[in-house]
């Protein structure tokens, strides 16, 4: 029953990771390109300062689900791992439905503040780059994150449930 909305959001995180990791490696480059600029043409790049901020706005969102699928966030679960399989699957429904509403208003807020940063027009200091984009952005990233938790959490009910 799940797995059509497991497979759609494994999908739409492998390439939201794929945009996060284009991210660092503009950060990367940026860096590299400023600081040689700065120390051997006596030239830094042009906002770059600007620049390497709104990738890590970039880079941190769009890579989370992906980290969250592989299991790589953190987690203490050394007591809950003693527990009984259906205690432990309650206790994994309790976080991963506290997880869900976290990232459901996360995504509601930075929605919010999209519009805000995009109705007063607000840019990047040098670049002059609108950041609205960037909040957008961020907000889109937390959807999979949703979904994922979503299913989890359905799954930890199932096994609360006996199923």
């Amino acid at each position: 029953m799940l797995e059509p909305l497991e497979n759609f959001t494994r999908g739409l995180s492998r390439v939201l990771e794929w945009v996060g990791l284009v991210a660092i490696i503009l950060m990367v480059g940026i860096t590299c390109v400023d600081v040689i600029g700065a120390k051997i043409f006596r030239h830094p790049f042009f906002a770059a300062i600007d620049l390497v901020m709104l990738a890590q706005l970039v880079a941190i969102p769009f890579a989370a689900s992906a980290t969250l699928l592989v299991g790589k966030h953190v987690q203490v679960e050394f007591f809950v791992r003693m527990l009984p399989k259906r205690i432990r699957a309650g206790v994994d429904a309790f976080i991963q439905f506290l997880g869900l509403i976290l990232f459901v208003v996360i995504t509601w807020q930075l929605s919010v503040y999209g519009n805000h940063l995009q109705s007063s027009g607000e840019l990047s200091s040098t670049a002059r780059i609108p950041l609205y984009f960037f909040a957008y952005g961020a907000a889109l990233a937390c959807v999979p994150l949703c979904l994922i938790l979503f299913i989890d959490l359905v799954k930890s009910i199932l096994i609360v449930g006996g199923k």
